[in-house]
């Protein structure tokens, strides 16, 4: 293969791409449009023409399955030498090459996964810790590591972003955060994101090493660009030097991992870092049809900047349809029904899938298709019947079933026993694993209900044999299944076929989205998973959650631009002018007047960039107290109050017990712990000699 057959083929963009293989160059691809042809073609060509030498050329991606197909392409092209990597195994190599010689000895292990040193610096701060919030604790520290923040930094840059790690408090996430590192060097290991970090760091205090690196690799193409944190910019920085030879290429409409620190902000200023860089636009759909092409241009216009304009390349195929059913069983059963339908006229399962924004989303459609005998795969997650939460709420129902008696309604009985499961009444204000895990439990609460109102008499033990039922006959071939999805974890894939189900406000945005930012991330996810589909998409949301239930959902507000392509029943119902005022007035801050975007900000009324109105003084008293309640009481401070908390009683300078419990944040139960004393403080009182009152108060009130 010469330089000129690479080229053979290629569009007149991925032409531009792939032919100037010298200099920098920011390639933004939309969905679909060939990217991966493109930069395998630029390397090939750089190769074959002779501007490379292929063992000179660092090609960088995110997954190791990117990075494989990659290799698969590159083999193909004739350039097998070509290194193509993610950006962890590329550092690991060096890491491992490098740290005999500048650290001594071999490099220590990394771990596989971060649970057992959280879970170690969980108990040393005397905290419980279960497995949901081990791994919500796990990806806050990985936030924090590759934002590049320490324990001192953490708490200020945590609260910028709105951050809520398990509803734990800043300060004391910043302590676990410091523990964490302490389990880790105690233990003489390392996690994944240290192996990032020492290579930047080796690579700054040793100018040897960056010489020898950078000799090494003279070319860089850097795939996905735009989920880019900071940490591995930097390593991205330390690698090229002053060299020019760098090709990024990004989708910012695809930017949906900022909650684990991707930014976008580094492919929309590489220009502006970068003057000399040449830009290129892959504008070409070959994925999906006119129609859906043309619904997702309509989605994503409206929200994010840089967004390419998709033109389709494909024959033309069905309308996209919207679809609303009475609740969320009736949505399964009808989308089942429908997958059924093709199955039988040919259509392969694995031409199909199921995506949903949250995993709990899943059991009614796992059930549904159950039903109608289709196998299914569960991508990016357990099947329902095999997550832990279940099985343990499963355990308990099975072992209270032999005490039954029938004298508490099915659907109380169930939620007191999967209590001890972790299930609570009101859903967790977290995102992330904890409230994953409370949806799972909540549907084993739905369930319930469902049971008991299919016949008199239903108890418990009739309850296990459903649940027994449902888990065996789950059990479906792996083999052609129709792949159910999260929108996470569908990036990169595509089916001929695609049902996005639960697209209402609600879940798409979901509820927890917080400030316009979270919810124009919420805007992208959808994007994503309308450009999943080649030939069909059917979109779909449920008026109301249980059957008989009050119908208020309405559809995802980032349907109201397609109206004209899914109809006038695609506008989500516009909001009541006086309630948007007292929304509005809610929720600005009384400083600068703009949007408060977090819970904490909204608590206090006042935004992270105005200073504080309180008295610097006697919020300093308030914090001593607390200090000195946490020690005395051995519980973490966060446990008296947050520093939200404390900042609003600190901001409104309660002088009544009546106004004291007006502050979020101070329940019946601390207003009666705290409530005198806090007031003491505020009045001048010493805030060391008050927490020992407090304390001596609190543990004469235990022992009567």
């Amino acid at each position: 293969m010469n330089a000129d057959d690479v080229l053979q083929g290629l569009d007149p963009e991925q032409r531009a791409v792939a032919a100037s293989p010298l200099g920098r160059m920011v390639v933004l691809a939309g969905a679909g449009t060939g990217k991966t042809r493109a930069i395998t073609h630029r390397i090939a060509f750089g190769v074959h023409s002779g501007a490379y030498q292929p063992q000179r050329v660092l090609a960088v991606t995110f997954t190791a399955r990117a990075a494989g197909e990659m290799r698969t392409r590159l083999r193909g092209l004739g350039v097998p030498a070509v290194q193509a990597r993610t950006f962890h195994a590329a550092a690991l190599r060096q890491l491992h090459y490098f740290w005999p010689r500048v650290i001594g000895g071999p490099a220590p292990e990394v771990m596989p996964h971060k649970a057992p040193a959280v879970g170690e610096a969980g108990t040393r701060l005397r905290l419980q810790l279960d497995r949901a919030v081990m791994r919500d604790l796990a990806s806050e520290i990985e936030w924090a590591k590759v934002s590049m923040l320490t324990p001192e930094t953490y708490p200020a840059a945590a609260r910028r972003a709105g951050r809520s790690p398990a509803d734990l408090d800043l300060t004391a996430m910043a302590r676990m955060l410091e523990v964490y590192e302490e389990v880790k060097t105690e233990r003489g290991v390392i996690d994944f994101e240290d192996v990032l970090l020492l290579m930047v760091g080796i690579m700054h205090d040793r100018d040897d090493v960056a010489r020898e690196i950078r000799s090494q690799y003279r070319h860089f193409v850097v795939d996905e660009y735009q989920d880019v944190n900071v940490v591995q910019q930097h390593l991205l920085d330390a690698w090229v030097g002053e060299r020019r030879d760098l090709c990024v290429v990004g989708d910012p409409a695809q930017t949906i991992y900022s909650f684990t620190g991707a930014s976008p902000k580094h492919l929309l200023g590489f220009r502006a870092q970068h003057p000399d860089a040449e830009q290129v636009k892959l504008v070409r759909n070959y994925r999906s049809t006119p129609e859906i092409v043309g619904l997702a241009n309509l989605v994503v216009r409206a929200g994010t900047q840089g967004t390419v304009e998709l033109q389709a390349q494909g024959a033309s195929g069905p309308a996209p349809t919207l679809t609303s059913y009475a609740d969320d069983p009736g949505e399964a059963r009808g989308v089942a029904d429908q997958i059924a339908a093709l199955v039988r006229k040919g259509t392969p399962a694995s031409e199909i899938a199921v995506l949903f924004r949250t995993n709990g989303q899943s059991e009614a459609v796992e059930s549904a298709l159950t039903e109608v005998d289709v196998p299914y795969l569960v991508r990016g997650g357990e099947r329902f019947f095999s997550r832990q939460e279940v099985r343990n709420a499963v355990l308990l129902l099975r072992g209270a079933a032999r005490s039954d008696d029938g004298s508490v309604p099915l659907g109380n009985l169930v939620r007191d026993v999967i209590t001890g499961a972790g299930w609570s009444p009101k859903a967790p204000t977290s995102g992330g694993a904890v409230r994953e895990r409370w949806e799972s439990l909540n549907a084993l609460a739905e369930l319930a209900d469902d049971v008991a109102a299919a016949g008199e008499g239903v108890r418990l033990p009739d309850l296990v044999v459903e649940l027994d039922r449902r888990a065996a006959e789950q059990h479906a071939p792996t083999v052609q299944g129709v792949t159910l999805a999260s929108l996470h974890s569908a990036k990169g894939l595509e089916w001929d076929h695609v049902f996005l189900i639960g697209c209402s406000d609600g879940l798409l945005p979901i509820s927890m989205a917080e400030g316009p930012e979270a919810v124009e991330e919420e805007r992208r996810l959808l994007y994503v998973g309308l450009t999943r589909a080649r030939q069909r998409l059917v979109v779909s949301y449920a008026a109301a959650r249980n059957p008989g239930g009050r119908a208020s959902r309405r559809p995802s507000r980032f349907l109201d631009g397609a109206a004209s392509v899914l109809g006038e029943a695609a506008r989500s119902q516009p909001r009541k002018k006086a309630k948007e005022r007292k929304v509005a007035a809610a929720t600005r801050c009384r400083g600068c007047g703009k949007d408060l975007a977090t819970a904490a900000e909204r608590k206090i009324g006042r935004c992270a960039d105005c200073p504080p109105t309180y008295d610097e003084a006697q919020f300093e008293a308030l914090r001593a107290w607390r200090l000195a309640v946490a020690s005395i009481s051995k519980v973490p401070a966060f446990v008296v109050f947050t520093d939200a908390t404390l900042i609003a009683i600190a901001e409104k300078r309660p002088s009544s017990a009546g106004e004291l419990s007006r502050i979020s944040g101070v329940g019946v139960r601390k207003l009666q712990r705290y409530g005198p004393f806090v007031l003491d403080v505020l009045g001048g009182s010493d805030p060391q000699q008050t927490a020992e009152r407090c304390c001596a108060a609190t543990e004469s009130e235990e022992s009567a």
